[in-house]
């Protein structure tokens, strides 16, 4: 009986462990599939948080100035022609789309693109334009022969201000993308895009096979739905997890959303190209990269080159391998030709057609002074991450044309002062700003004898000595004074000293180490006589000297002491620009911009900056002041400018000098712009430059290059012409020799005639104590 039981029980374990092993097994199963499930999951929620809230850092884009265009405009064909060709209009021989243009003898036709300006959306226009001399001579509507009055093209795209990864892209919707774009990127890259649900079998497993015959990764399987999931989900590692994640991810991706959804993604998505550390992302901006043109109005044969990139960016890098790419963009054309997306004797005729590479304009780093102008402006209103995410327009105050010719003028010069010995090559450094005189608009800033150097910022940052170029504020403190100043009253240029605190003694000097004795008050800012202008500084006193430069615009703190008076104060050449601004503009102040106006991405305005102007003084002692700054550059520190532009008569400046000749500074300013240039070494060492010889030099060749307007004649009210003798300075007569006509606030005009006048006549009409008020003129 005990045997019986005991080979019953045998039998009974044995069931039981088999019962537990499986049981375990189906518990690990039913764990392992938790597991998955729940991975599933967690993945399924990565890709539908980021492709819902998918926001890529798109950079704000900045604009320059767009061409005006208005009968009278001065423009030539060879000017207009690069205009054009910048903002990537194509020269055909007859424009029948937009971003197209014809010329024949001046006479152009232009098909314009449509742009949203802060304004509004304008439309695409069909304009004929004809030039002469010069100068636009018709502009109308070349279907109806309508005169047009004024027309704007399109604002050139002078850059983008990029977020911290450096990528860079041009967003474009489904729907903009050309179709043989799309034609030739499923031809290639995906043939069953359209029917798959993320992952191709068949092309992984032909791809599968032909790496193991191989020995390693000699071909892809990938569909563009997996290649979308490894830019914009995972890493670049190479591993077998990473592999099941995308195959995953990409039936998740497709499961969610359509297929248009996912191609509008990839196209955006897509790494086509580096410049620099910026990479280059999306076809919308390889096209404009690679081509200077919007992504709609690319040819067949840009579009397959587009295409043949995204095999290998570098490796197929038009401009480094230009045969490679020519052969590769030839590749997808046939492939285009087999699966009959195109006929075979178009793939044969597009082969023939050269790459055609016509590089856009530097978005990041074109104008790197200016940008940095832009920046600081920006980062009153909006966050920095802000400027990155919102894919943000913003308009500029640039004007291309300008810029380069500023830079153009101040690398010329530079080089030629060092070619005449006056410094060693290189060592030589300078600034330009230009600035609308009316509207306070920066059209041009250079920081850096190299342009395109994004360092340090000369225009904005290099706080300089500015020597007299200070002085006109003295000067324009005495004559606010009408009732004790004009410009022909008579200052005595004769030693001055001053002792300061710990009793040192400031003695300062004319720059001739000379006396001048009595001059008139015009010419002692003309001749920048230091002595005169110190005593004349005092007498005024220096808080009004303080205040005067106040409403100029100078907002830094600074010292007062009597030293100011000969500037010994640092500035940078933006600073100074502002103050000749605000002389330039008879006492208006505008402040200095750099930014027109920031709209959305849809062209939404969002802030616009409009022109901040304030009366700061009286025009009459201003058109005082600016008449002796003209005699400057006739008689004055600023004659040498003659050798340089032929006229000279409708333009005022004022040259600046420091101590051991260090720095040379230049201000002056015309009927429409006023620019202030900078020269020296980034060492504080001697240039043996002064303002005339060096920054002057700058300036003159700038002005040249971009013409002048005379300065505006008419009087304010309240001032009047006077036809004074020079001998006296007193009235002028029919008995008189020469004269010369001088500007007088009403009421501070001489009272006595000259002895040639007609002497006792005139005398009889006189205040009997005019002689003695005379003494204090």
């Amino acid at each position: 009986m005990a045997k019986r039981a005991k080979r019953k029980r045998k039998p009974t374990a044995s069931r039981s462990r088999g019962f537990r092993w499986k049981s375990w097994l189906v518990l690990m199963l039913i764990a392992l599939l938790l597991a998955a499930s729940l991975y599933l999951i967690y993945l399924d929620r990565i890709v539908q948080l980021r492709f819902d809230g998918r926001r890529w850092a798109v950079p704000a884009q900045v604009y320059g100035q767009a061409q005006q265009l208005a009968k009278g405009v001065r423009l030539d064909e060879p000017g207009l022609r690069q205009i054009l060709d910048r903002l990537g209009y194509a020269r055909v021989k007859h424009p029948d789309r937009p971003g197209s243009y014809s010329s024949y003898r001046g006479r152009f036709l232009i098909r314009t693109r449509a742009f949203a300006f802060p304004q509004g959306t304008r439309d695409s226009d069909y304009l004929e334009l004809k030039l002469a001399d010069s100068r636009i001579i018709s502009l109308k509507q070349a279907a109806s022969g309508r005169a047009i009055g004024d027309y704007q093209l399109e604002p050139p795209l002078i850059g983008s201000l990029h977020p911290a990864h450096s990528e860079d892209r041009i967003l474009v919707k489904r729907g903009e993308l050309p179709k043989q774009l799309v034609s030739a990127l499923i031809a290639v890259e995906d043939r069953n895009f359209n029917s798959h649900f993320g992952i191709d079998p068949i092309g992984i497993a032909r791809a599968l096979w032909s790496n193991l015959r191989a020995g390693g990764v000699v071909q892809g399987g990938s569909t563009l739905t997996q290649q979308l999931v490894k830019n914009f989900f995972l890493s670049k590692e190479r591993s077998l997890t990473r592999k099941l994640n995308e195959a995953l991810m990409a039936l998740l991706l497709e499961y969610h959303y359509s297929k248009d959804e996912i191609l509008e993604a990839y196209a955006n998505e897509i790494y086509l190209g580096q410049e620099g550390g910026r990479a280059i992302h999306g076809f919308g901006l390889a096209s404009q990269f690679y081509f200077n043109r919007p992504l709609n109005e690319l040819t067949l044969a840009q579009n397959a080159l587009l295409v043949a990139l995204v095999k290998g960016p570098s490796a197929y890098n038009p401009l480094r391998h230009p045969k490679r790419a020519l052969k590769r963009r030839n590749l997808v054309l046939q492939l285009m030709a087999e699966q009959e997306l195109i006929k075979e004797a178009t793939a044969q005729r597009v082969a023939k057609v050269p790459l055609g590479i016509k590089q856009g304009s530097k978005r990041a780093s074109g104008y790197p002074a200016f940008f940095d102008l832009v920046r600081r402006q920006l980062r009153r209103d909006y966050q920095e991450a802000d400027l990155n995410a919102e894919g943000l327009r913003i308009f500029s105050t640039l004007d291309p044309q300008l810029q380069r010719q500023a830079e153009q003028a101040l690398s010329r010069q530079l080089q030629r002062l060092e070619q005449r010995g006056v410094a060693k090559p290189r060592e030589l450094q300078g600034a330009v700003v230009l600035v609308e005189s009316d509207s306070g608009r920066v059209s041009a800033l250079v920081g850096d004898r190299n342009p395109r150097f994004a360092g340090f910022n000369r225009a904005l940052d290099a706080i300089r000595p500015v020597g007299s170029l200070i002085k006109p504020a003295v000067y324009l403190s005495a004559l606010e004074q009408d009732q004790r100043f004009t410009l022909l009253s008579r200052l005595q240029d004769a030693p001055v000293r001053f002792k300061g605190e710990g009793g040192a003694i400031w003695a300062p000097r004319n720059y001739d180490h000379k006396n001048h004795g009595e001059v008139p008050l015009y010419l002692a800012l003309a001749k920048s006589y230091n002595l005169a202008t110190v005593r004349l500084g005092m007498e005024v006193g220096l808080p009004q000297v303080e205040s005067t430069l106040r409403k100029l615009g100078i907002r830094r703190p600074f010292e007062i002491y009597p030293s100011i008076l000969l500037g010994a104060v640092s500035m940078s050449p933006l600073e100074m620009a502002q103050m000749y601004q605000t002389l330039a503009a008879g006492g208006v102040l505008a402040q200095l911009r750099a930014i027109e106006a920031v709209t959305d991405s849809r062209g939404r305005p969002l802030s616009r900056y409009s022109t901040s102007r304030t009366q700061a003084f009286d025009a009459r002692p201003v058109f005082l002041l600016n008449q002796a700054l003209r005699e400057t550059l006739i008689s004055g520190t600023g004659r040498g400018l003659k050798r340089q532009l032929p006229d000279i008569t409708g333009l005022a400046g004022k040259t600046g000098t420091t101590d051991e000749q260090r720095d040379s500074w230049f201000a002056g300013f015309d009927g429409r712009r006023a620019a202030v240039v900078w020269v020296g070494r980034d060492d504080n060492g001697r240039t043996g430059l002064t303002g005339a010889s060096g920054a002057m030099r700058v300036w003159g060749d700038l002005m040249k290059r971009i013409g002048t307007t005379p300065l505006d004649d008419r009087l304010p009210s309240g001032v009047r012409w006077v036809a004074i003798d020079p001998a006296s300075s007193l009235l002028s007569g029919s008995g008189c020799g020469a004269s010369r006509q001088w500007p007088f606030i009403a009421g501070s005009e001489p009272t006595r005639s000259a002895p040639c006048a007609g002497g006792a006549e005139a005398a009889g009409t006189e205040d009997p104590f005019a002689w003695f008020q005379q003494l204090f003129d």
